[in-house]
């Protein structure tokens, strides 16, 4: 290669720190900015979770303005840079206290010896701390487990309601945790979030992720009246399931932890060990008037198609449909998962949540993730999953595997 050739290869180089300034600098931007837009929340919901990866590409581009030798581009990739990094390094930043206000929460509503009574075969399978930064480059590792996709339940109205069962290598008697997956009550199934499912079952757990009629063309309480069938249905076939019926708890993302919580706090519901809420929504009529800014799915429309119309002409379903209106004396213990700058379900309400299950003496736990988006758990190595992750399967495990409860 020729001289020449060398000079013009060098020249553009600094094509590639300009490059990646911007955009690091760019997806950086998504950990403060909110998604205005349905299309663009990926970016909201990613940006966070994959920090980390932000972190490298912006520190390379800083590296790289070795590179540039014009004054005016230097800068402008050194700005850049320099702001994506520090936009890219606050997750990390804020997990240390985040993690140790949960550890708190936990203890102090469940025990300080809380997962005394979890044997430490069992302790020793969970997740050895609250993030592991290698976990986000290489992903969580999972173990094999048996899967059985597409098992009908029921056929209400003629549309077959399937299951997805996730069961340990060896066959047995496991505690069971019931999925029931998010999407606005609108789309979504049971293979949602299937590495979650997954990863559960490896841990001991018969997981089986459940679906439901959707919204507009099934209205409330189609939606519960399925979760109810589900249930049922897997009481039926616990055998077959490898279930143990004394030890069920109840999960959902989103409409689905909305579902799960209204299922879970009914009368005469099922007696779950435990139900655990990511997200999910919780006063339908305050979250119809009370609106997330910006509102990248439209909150409004997503209530009218769930529920048949406003606040204004369905006051008693919109209450019917709002688990705030259900704590009473007695309910299963709830872990809600909420994250700060949700801008679908709003992490206020989750705190209103929590607070009345308190002050009906029920135990409660309240996680919040000040630098989440909804959704955060579609990234499942993420930061802020890895977290959620570690504190929810200490509390599935004090509820179902304990041997005082």
């Amino acid at each position: 290669m020729s001289q020449a050739n060398l000079l013009e290869i060098f020249r553009f180089l600094w094509l590639v720190p300009l490059l990646l300034s911007l955009l690091g600098f760019f997806l950086s931007l998504w950990i403060i900015i909110p998604a205005s837009t349905f299309s663009l929340l990926p970016l909201g919901v990613g940006a966070p979770e994959l920090s980390p990866w932000l972190i490298v590409i912006n520190a390379i581009a800083l590296l790289l303005t070795v590179l540039v030798h014009n004054s005016w581009l230097s800068a402008i990739i050194f700005i850049c840079s320099l702001l994506g990094l520090i936009l890219s390094l606050l997750p990390l930043l804020q997990l240390p206290a985040a993690n140790g206000k949960f550890t708190a929460e936990m203890t102090a509503v469940l025990g300080t010896d809380y997962l005394q009574a979890v044997p430490q075969a069992l302790q020793n399978q969970m997740r050895p701390q609250p993030f592991a930064i290698a976990d986000v480059f290489r992903g969580i590792p999972i173990k094999e487990v048996r899967i059985e996709r597409g098992i009908i339940f029921a056929n209400p109205d003629q549309v077959d309601l399937k299951l997805n069962l996730y069961r340990p290598p060896l066959t047995g008697k496991y505690p069971a945790l019931i999925i029931i997956y998010g999407g606005a009550w609108r789309e979504g199934n049971p293979d949602s979030y299937e590495t979650y499912s997954s990863y559960m079952a490896a841990q001991g757990y018969s997981v089986i992720a459940i679906d439901y009629r959707h919204a507009p063309q099934y209205k409330f309480p189609a939606q519960l009246e399925d979760v109810k069938l589900a249930v049922q249905y897997i009481q039926d076939r616990a055998d077959d399931f490898e279930v143990d019926t004394k030890r069920m708890a109840i999960m959902g993302r989103s409409a689905g932890g909305h579902l799960a919580t209204l299922a879970a706090y009914q009368q005469n519901a099922f007696p779950f060990r435990a139900v655990v809420s990511y997200y999910g929504a919780v006063n339908l009529t305050k979250g119809y008037y009370d609106p997330p800014v910006p509102n990248p799915i439209d909150i409004q429309t997503v209530l009218q198609n769930f529920l048949g119309g406003t606040p204004e002409e369905l006051p008693e379903l919109y209450r019917q449909a709002s688990p705030i209106n259900y704590p009473r004396l007695n309910l299963p213990p709830s872990l809600l998962v909420y994250a700060g700058r949700d801008h679908l379900v709003q992490a206020k309400f989750g705190r209103q949540l929590y607070n009345k299950l308190k002050a009906t003496d029920n135990r409660a736990v309240l996680l919040e993730i000040p630098w989440a988006e909804h959704a955060f758990d579609a990234v499942f190595f993420g930061v802020s999953n890895q977290l959620a992750l570690y504190h929810t399967e200490r509390f599935l495990a004090w509820a179902l595997k304990s041997h005082q409860n």
